[in-house]
């Protein structure tokens, strides 16, 4: 269940784990369905319950598509920048547009192939927080970051933290774009 919102008052290094479920020592997960191990149900365009700069990581594997372009992913990195500290680690997970539309091509001759491919690309559409909005390649998503503040990307196989979609496997090739960055810390 959900903490009260005067329960993160004051704490500091926070360890979030957005759009998660898989429980972990030393991670918040904020969830906006209200799963076992879920400790805030919220969305990850709305982090008030977190103080600036209260948060050392943040985790977000295949969150941000699920987002619109124009209004609700914006909203979401504003957040996702205001709240780590000075140093702090953002690791992003999505599924990398290129690799698919890749794959999508090359199974051309196997309509089953395709159309499995296909919602990975547009989201599985089994419940309604299951549709992609928005596509990421390597650049794009390294662009919208810059722009939010980050820096120091680098593109990584594997987190290695939670067995989730960032480890997907198609056909022997990866098909998420896992990207970690940091907030940049404080100029003199």
């Amino acid at each position: 269940m959900s903490e009260p919102r005067a329960t993160y008052t004051g704490k500091k290094n926070l360890r979030l784990h957005l759009g998660g479920w898989e429980t972990k020592p030393g991670w918040t997960i904020v969830n906006v369905e209200d799963k076992p191990g879920v400790d805030v149900i919220g969305s990850c365009s709305d982090l008030s319950m977190f103080e600036d700069g209260s948060v050392a990581e943040i985790y977000a594997s295949h969150v941000y598509e699920h987002l619109g372009y124009q209004h609700e992913l914006p909203t979401a990195l504003r957040e996702a920048s205001r709240v780590p500290m000075a140093g702090g680690t953002l690791m992003i997970s999505v599924p990398d547009l290129e690799v698919l539309c890749r794959i999508f091509l090359q199974t051309a001759a196997d309509l089953e192939s395709q159309w499995f491919v296909q919602r990975m690309i547009m989201g599985g559409q089994i419940e309604p927080f299951d549709f992609h909005k928005t596509g990421f390649s390597f650049g794009i998503l390294c662009g919208i970051l810059r722009g939010h503040g980050f820096d120091g990307f680098r593109r990584v196989k594997s987190f290695g933290l939670f067995h989730d979609t960032s480890e997907l496997v198609y056909g022997g090739v990866p098909i998420s774009l896992n990207v970690q960055c940091m907030k940049p810390l404080a100029r003199k």
